[in-house]
């Protein structure tokens, strides 16, 4: 037997396109089934999530004004650079994780075809009296906050973010609690892609010590989650009371069902609608 003691990866947040530790100092062990262990995880804090908060507050902007046919080519480039990891991405979920993977790139794939089709469907033009045109346009939100189940870990965290930045949304994502790897691979997925840094920010720790801080910050205009626990989800409704947030809690999904997953109903939620009048010509 080898004498040497190899070398655990410790994975670090992602916040605004860069790989920081947690300002915490602390970190998670990780184990497989087994119980060997298999990496460190940061264990974020509350100053990293208002780190992520700012940095997503500073870069959605111009992703919201980006061509939503530029912001489909930049989902689609995503998936490409998950393809390239999809062995150590299935590596990290365990066992059916090629599955697992499959449907989390096909999922991305999904929702950057949504990017220039989404605004004809819930948008319109609207009859009027008078000589006027009146259209109703949706629009991107701001900052959305995503709290991924446990399971699947990859796929289901994948599932929340691709309907909230597809619409022109910046996210500050924690994710699964049990296996933050596969989230944490993906975010790097997301750095070697051509997604602005801060548009996806990856937060690994505990939702006891960060659901709170979710719920109360006033820049997160949205919340997507799932899989969260009762005590968990009343407290994402009290905050929404603060700065009208408003919160999506996906209850009872199997998020292997496209038809449960996918189309504009997953994007509807983070969209507010502008009203314009226009002269027509008399």
């Amino acid at each position: 037997m080898s004498d040497r003691v190899p070398i655990i990866k410790t994975y670090k947040l992602a916040i605004g396109g860069k790989f920081p530790r947690t300002e915490s100092g602390r970190t998670i062990e990780v184990h497989d089934n087994a119980q060997n262990l298999v990496a460190h995880v940061c264990r974020a804090s509350r100053k990293d999530v208002r780190n992520a908060v700012e940095a997503a507050s500073k870069a959605q902007g111009a992703w919201a004004n980006a061509t939503a046919y530029l912001r489909g080519q930049v989902l689609y480039r995503l998936a490409e650079m998950m393809e390239g990891k999809r062995l150590e991405l299935a590596h990290a979920i365990g066992q059916g994780g090629e599955k697992e993977v499959d449907a989390a790139i096909d999922r991305v794939v999904h929702f950057a075809g949504w990017t220039d089709k989404y605004a004809q469907v819930m948008g319109g033009t609207n009859p009027v009296a008078g000589p006027y045109h009146n259209f109703t346009i949706p629009f991107a939100m701001g900052t959305v906050g995503v709290i991924a189940p446990d399971e699947p870990a990859l796929l289901g965290v994948v599932s929340l973010i691709a309907p909230v930045i597809a619409a022109g949304n910046a996210c500050v994502v924690l994710a699964s609690e049990k296996n933050p790897v596969p989230a944490m691979i993906l975010s790097e997925a997301i750095a070697t892609s051509d997604l602005p840094g801060g548009i996806v920010n990856l937060l690994s720790g505990y939702r006891d010590e960060l659901v709170e801080h979710f719920s109360s910050h006033r820049e997160l205009i949205g919340i997507h989650a799932s899989g969260v626990s009762d005590e968990h989800r009343t407290l994402l409704r009290r905050g929404s009371a603060d700065n009208l947030k408003r919160v999506t809690i996906r209850e009872d999904i199997d998020f292997f069902d496209d038809a449960q997953c996918e189309g504009p109903n997953w994007i509807d939620p983070f969209v507010e609608f502008k009203t314009i009048w226009h002269p027509s010509a008399v």
